[in-house]
Order: structure tokens, then sequence, then C-alpha cells
């Protein structure tokens, strides 16, 4: 069971790692820190969750269980957590930026000729110059005051982060600031000009209190972006209603959902959001399915339909049983997906943790050893303080530790507005990687439910009659090759008699007659065969097909071929699979006969048939010895080869064993979804690499540039303020490049996903023929023989005469030279043939 806690007091990458070592200290080994939601997920059920959250403390930061009174996590929406904190950080940028803009005045506005008092110049004004500077940046140190805690704290327990950066920085400008003041105060009273003025503008209040506003601002730019990426999980999160109504006896009340047990009886109103998965028990409705599984189009729902929490009733009031309460609703389980994502790591981002881990503690070190190198190269205080100062602040690893996070949480966000749910980061960046993808055949290629795709009429009969019979005989059925028959555009009529005859169809009268409907076996209880209806029944047997016959005691009325029908995505999804590199496979435990023509059809490359579940389980490992496999599956036979599979992608339609075993699930249950997220994962790493390529770019040249490295040739040197805001803008890059996944277009969205499987039927005509089995008459034939030498009415009786010894109606045209005779099917051309010759004619064909 996996336990989530919410962090306060994570600002980088290095603070991520610390969190993450100091519960692993505890022996547990599964630890997902998540920098951009400040969330913390465990599968450990051994640690208490007041020693994670004293382990944690102790390490410098805040933690909070999500567990409420029940031992259940609550889902809580990222947007609270950011508004809270985006509204502090507008409070102290109210305070900072006034504030900063007057300093700013003061300390700068005499060099840059704007409108001075001369109560601040020169050396009468020094005094009060210095005396205002500090007035107004304590307020802003004040209200900023985060970063001195949490840094100090940091570089005390020996973990320090970027606040440690930022309060070492700050905190050096603000005492050699102090340190300035007290110089020219003490030169004002010695009267020594020379003193005054050399701190006159050394006293870096501005540069201390800039360093502070703009990271500040740059956490504000950061919070709002984080808002943006988080708003798919806020958005699900806002699918939960807060009340339901529940029947109990005649009284209708108004509960918490969260005190919803399973088997209670909600009532639900037309309009409102349905709050718990559950059964439909009373009445009917359209249900709109669009937040959940992205189906365009509302589906209808009768007694015993199942009702999925986060949907929303169209119309007609019901009554539904609660099936799955709490954390277990699909909209809860979406939502956990969704965070498990954002809290996992793709490999790539594990260099940058790697690297953020030891990079503040270089840095520092490169700061200290940047002051005292310019010290002993004789350059004074003042100039040795600000080249620290600036490496500090312009080398914060802000960028670095959410070049990865961000991206993938804005990539996971756009892949579920698509119905694909990304269980972890790990998964996206991997599929990008696939060059094999391995599809289960049914309900993954196909249906997974049986179709009617062929309607054989027989002639001369009303073929809506001949569907209304079938459509009634069938409705009275439990049979699963039953249910396709209530998808006909048929009529109920009036059942009598019914009987089920087991292993074979049905037995029932219809007005006075008695119908059969059902297998080869049942019919040939009645009939024989003719060679026409024998090579259908072969012809659809051999695609696979079931074949469903309809008579009566007289006549065969109608056939039927019954199959699993491809989905209306499946051939172009797998073209475009095709099409990108990627070498498509299908597995299946049908028959060969099936297997094939399936993958013909929908142009799979690869067939393998007749498995078991552990035999596709080792295809997907042979597989694997030289290629990235993914596995696509909806059953619970699939489960193992999606575990083995280097990505397991589930249909939503499947067992919840088979989504629990799978690395992404397709709600829509659409393959075309496996295009759109092999595109987005491709994209996303792109972003992500250009992300980590300008964090590291802009880390390399900006050190050596703020140490001062090339002042003494260029007399280039970075101010400390400067130095802050490229800082922040690095920042900003990184965010607003990630956020360009937003615009990712959908290659393909599915306009219904509700099929006219009208458009699957293929109808056809056979001859209505007399056929029960002791009745001679069905075993006659016509054919015509050719005939040489007739000349008068006398040959043409003679010929007559001896055909009718072993014909049926023999007719002979004297004029045409032929004879038309009825004869069993058992006679042979050669006994017709002789009997015209011994009469004294010549047969020249038969015909």
């Amino acid at each position: 069971m996996k336990r989530k806690f919410d962090i306060e007091g994570m600002t980088c990458a290095s603070c991520q790692l610390t969190v993450e070592k100091a519960v692993k200290k505890l022996g547990i080994e599964n630890v997902n820190v998540s920098l951009l939601t400040n969330t913390l997920e465990i599968s450990n059920n051994d640690i208490s969750d007041k020693e994670i959250i004293a382990a944690i403390e102790n390490s410098g930061y805040k933690a909070f269980s999500r567990r409420n009174n029940k031992s259940e996590e609550k889902n809580i929406n990222p947007k609270e957590k950011f508004d809270k904190e985006l509204k502090n950080i507008k409070n102290r940028l109210k305070t900072s930026i006034p504030l900063m803009v007057i300093l700013m005045y003061v300390a700068m506005g005499e060099m840059v000729n704007l409108p001075y008092p001369n109560i601040l110049n020169g050396y009468e004004g020094a005094g009060m110059f210095a005396f205002l500077q500090l007035i107004f940046a304590l307020p802003i140190i004040y209200v900023n005051r985060i970063y001195f805690q949490n840094g100090f704290k940091s570089l005390f327990k020996l973990h320090p982060n970027m606040d440690s950066l930022v309060a070492i920085g700050s905190f050096s400008a603000i005492i050699y600031g102090i340190f300035a003041s007290f110089m020219i105060f003490y030169g004002l009273g010695q009267k020594d000009e020379k003193m005054v003025m050399m701190y006159h503008h050394d006293l870096y209040y501005e540069a201390a209190t800039m360093i502070l506003t703009l990271i500040t601002f740059g956490k504000y730019l950061e919070i709002r972006s984080k808002l943006k990426t988080t708003n798919a999980i806020n958005k699900l999160i806002e699918l939960q209603p807060d009340k339901v109504k529940v029947v109990i006896g005649d009284k209708i009340i108004e509960k918490s959902v969260d005190e919803i047990n399973i088997g209670d009886l909600i009532k639900v109103s037309p309009g409102e959001r349905i709050a718990v998965d559950g059964i439909l028990i009373e009445g009917k409705s359209n249900i709109d399915k669009s937040a959940i599984t992205g189906e365009s189009i509302p589906v209808e729902v009768d007694i015993n339909d199942e009702i999925l929490s986060g949907s929303v009733n169209m119309n007609g009031s019901f009554i539904m049983k609660a099936k799955n309460v709490g954390s277990e609703t699909t909209i809860s389980k979406i939502i956990s997906l969704m965070e498990e994502a954002s809290a996992t790591k793709a490999p790539i981002s594990k260099l940058a943790d790697k690297i953020s881990g030891i990079f503040v503690p270089i840095v520092i070190l490169i700061s200290v050893l940047s002051f005292v190198v310019w010290l002993l190269l004789g350059y004074d205080l003042t100039f040795a303080l600000s080249v620290s100062i600036g490496v500090l602040v312009i080398s914060c690893p802000c960028a670095l530790g959410l070049a990865t996070p961000v991206a993938m949480m804005v990539a996971n966000g756009k892949a579920a507005e698509q119905g694909i749910l990304v269980k972890n980061s790990e998964a996206l960046e991997i599929l990008s990687k696939i060059n094999t993808i391995v599809f289960d055949k049914t309900g993954t290629i196909t249906e997974g439910k049986p179709q009617i795709t062929d309607i054989y009429f027989a002639d001369g009969l009303d073929k809506q009659n001949i569907l209304d019979i079938a459509y009634s005989l069938e409705l009275n059925s439990e049979h699963p090759l039953s249910k396709p028959f209530n998808n006909l555009d048929a009529k109920k009529i009036n059942v009598f008699n019914f009987k089920s005859i087991s292993g074979n169809g049905i037995e029932a009268e219809i007005e006075q007659e008695k119908y059969f409907i059902g297998n080869e076996k049942l019919l040939l209880d009645t009939f024989k065969l003719n060679d026409e209806i024998k090579l259908l029944y072969e012809n659809l047997s051999k695609q696979g097909k079931t074949v469903v016959f309809l008579f009566n005691e007289k006549n065969i009325l109608a056939i039927f071929g019954i199959a699993d029908v491809i989905k209306n995505s499946s051939v172009e999804a797998i073209d475009r699979i095709k099409n990108l590199g990627i070498n498509t496979v299908m597995l299946t435990g049908d028959n060969k006969f099936v297997a094939e023509e399936i993958a013909k059809n929908v142009g799979i490359n690869d067939v393998k048939s007749e498995l078991l579940p552990q035999d596709k389980d080792k295809v997907v490992e042979n597989y694997q010895l030289n290629q990235k496999v993914a596995m696509v599956g909806d059953g619970i036979n699939d489960a193992p080869a999606l575990m083995r599979a280097d990505i397991g992608i589930a249909i939503a339609d499947g067992t919840d064993i088979a989504i629990e075993s799978a690395d992404l699930v397709l709600t829509k249950s659409n393959l075309y979804d496996i295009v759109n997220a092999i595109k987005l994962s491709k994209r996303t790493l792109k972003i992500i690499k250009e992300n980590l390529f300008w964090a590291f770019i802009y880390n390399v040249i900006s050190i050596p540039l703020a140490m001062g490295v090339f002042y003494p040739s260029f007399g280039i040197k970075l101010n400390p303020m400067i130095a802050a805001f490229a800082m922040s803008m690095s920042l900003v890059f990184v965010v607003t490049n990630s956020l360009r996944l937003r615009n990712f277009k959908y290659e393909y969205r599915e306009k219904n996903e509700k099929q006219d499987l009208s458009n699957y039927i293929n109808y056809g005509r056979i001859n209505l023929y007399t056929n029960y089995k002791d009745d001679k008459e069905y075993r006659m034939e016509e054919r015509r023989l050719n005939i040489e030498g007739m000349s008068c009415g006398h040959c043409k009786k003679a010929v007559e005469t001896a055909l009718s010894r072993i014909a049926k109606d023999v007719e002979v045209s004297l004029e045409d030279k032929y004879a038309i005779v009825k004869v069993s099917k058992d006679v042979a051309d050669d006994t017709l043939i002789t009997a015209v010759e011994e009469a004294g004619y010549e047969v020249v064909s038969v015909e």
C-alpha cells in the first residue's frame, strides 16, 4: 500500500534529494519525492507516519500525512496548496517591490540623473543616505525571511540547498552593508571624508534586497506555472461531488461522499455528477462519460449497467447501488495515477538529481575560493565580496531541478486530456524508445464482443419477418451468442413453448409454427446440406466465424455469421505505428485461422496463435533480448506479459488486473492513442533535453562570469543584482519551454466511440428449397442434354420414353435439339447419355 505526505520547504532539486535520502535512511527503498507537487510517496507499511515525519523534519523540512481518520488517503487538490502559497508570495511581493523601487531610487537615483534630494547628496548626506537604505531594506528582509530560515537550517544540517545559496549571498551583502553604514557613521564622527566616501557606494543593501525580491518573483512565476501544469489533476478532483442523496427506506437523506459505504442506494437526478462507482438498479438514463473516458456521445444505461464516478447524468432520475467508494472509485484511481506519475522520476532526471546533490556544496566552495583569491590578488574587500555573492546567487540550481519534472507533469496532463493515463514518468520516457509493440487480439484489436457479420436470407422470404423471428427467439436465451441478435433492427414477436437445446440452440413456436435456431449439429438433426449451403458454411468457418442457422420443419430460412469485429481505430492505428518504424506483433489464444484472418485485415507483421498466458509472457521475453517491447492487452491472461514488457499498455475496458499490471492506461480503449502517446513521449524528451542543455549551459557560462574570470582582461564582472535576475530568468525559461507541450496537437480524435454495427453486416441470398431429409424432392436437380439425330415427332417420342425411365419431368425440344430432365443428384450423366444412345441418338453434351 502506498502512502503520501505533503512536504513544505522544498525549493530545489537538492531539497528533493535531501528528503529522499532522509526517508531512505529509515530502510524504505521505494521513495518518490516530487518537487513539482511537493509530495512524498512511499510503499512501506513497517515504518510509522510519525517516524517518517520526524526524519523529514530533522533534515530541515515539514511533512504532513494525507491519511484521514479512516486511514485512507484523500486526494488533495494541488490548486488549493498552490493558491495558498501564491497568496503568501503575492503579499511578500506587495511589500518587496514598492520598497525595492524606493530603495533603488535612493541608492542609484543620483547615478542615473534622476531628480534627487540634496539631503542625500555627498559627504553631508551620507549618513541619511545609509540610514534610509537600511530602513527600506529591513521590511523586505523580514517578509522574505523564509530564505534565511530554510537556507541556514539546511546549511547547519549539512544539507545545503538553493535557499542556502540565497541566504548566504543576501546575508553577506546585508552584513557588509551594515558594516559599511557603521564605517560611514564612524567617518562622519571623525570628520574623515575619505573614509565616508569610500563606503558611500558600497552599502549593498539594494543588492541584498534585489536578490530576495527577484528570487521571490521567480518563485511567483514558478508557482503560477505549477498551477497550469497541475490543471489536469485539479479538474479531475473538481469532478468529485461533496454531497450525495442516499435512499434509506422511503426517505432520501443527503450525506457527505466520505460517509458512503458499499451497498448504499444513491439517487441521481438529471444534471448531477456521479460521486461513486455503482450499478443501476432502478430507472434508466443517458450518461455523459466524456470527462472520464473521452466518449463524446452520451451512453444509454439501463438496469444492471455499471455507472462510473465522474460521469454526468444527462436525463432521467435513477437509483444506483454503490460498488466502489472512497479511494477505490474510478475517479479517485485516475487522480492517484496522475499524482503517481508526477511523483515518479524519469531516468533522464536522475542525472540532474545527482548533479544537484553535489552542485550546492561545490558552489559554496567556489564562492569562498573566489573571495579569498581576489583578496590575495590585492583587490579590496568590496570587490571580493561582490564576486562571492554573485557566484552564490547565479548558481542556484532551480532550473536544473525543474527541467524534467515540469515537462513530465505538463506531458502527463496533456496525455490525460486525451484519456491516456501515465502511471509513472519512466514509462513516458521509455515509450519514445520502443521498437516492437505486441498486441493481444480479443478486446484489444477487436471489440471483444461477438457481433453479427453476415446474414444470408432464403430467396422468396420477407427479410424483416426473418429478422423479427431470429430476434424474438434469441431474446429469450441466456447463451452468450444470443447477445448479438439484440442489436438487430427487429421487433419482438410472441414466442411460445420455448425450449433450450443444450449445446445446440433453441426450439420454439411462433404463430403455431415450430422454429429452430442454432448450430450445424442442430441443423443436421433435421436437414442434409446441399453443396451451396455446405460451401457457405465452410467459408464462414474458415474466417473464424461462428455459423448460426434459422430454420423451420421444412426450410432453412437464414444463415448468420457471428464474429468478434475489429475496432474502428485498429487498422489505421496499426498502420501509423508501423509508419513510425515500429514492428507489430499479435498474440492470441485463438486458433490459427482466426488469428491470421484478423492479422491480415489489420496489417500486423507477425502473429502467434493458440497461446496460453505463460506463452505470451515467454514471447515478450524473447523479443526483449534485442528490442524495447511494449505490450498492449486487456485481460487477466495478458497480465504477466504486461508486467514483463518494458512498457505495459492496458485497455480501460479490460480487467482490473490488466490495468494494475500496466504502465499506461487507454481510457477510451482506442489504439490510436498509442500513436499519440508515442509522439507525445518523443516531444517531451526533446523538451527535457532542451531544458537540461540550457540549465547546464547557463551554469557553465554564468559561474566563470560571476567569479570575475574575465575581469582582468575585459573588465567584465557580474553584479549580484544582475545575477539574481539572470537566475530567475533561467527558471522562467525552463518552465515556459516545458509549457510549450500544452500546444501539442493530437494527430487523431475519434469522433464517435459508438460503432454502427450494421456497417459490419454482409447481406446475401441462398436458394429456398424443401430439404427435409426424408423427402427425396430436395435431392432432384435439372439437367440439359444437347442431342443430335432427332428429325421428326417419332424421334422426339423415342427420346422422351428413354429418359422417362430414369428422369422426372422430361421436356424435349425437336427444333432446338435438346432435352431438359429433372433427376436425382445420384444419377450420373453417363446413365442419361447411355439411355439416349440406346434409343439411337447422340448426346453432344450435358449441362
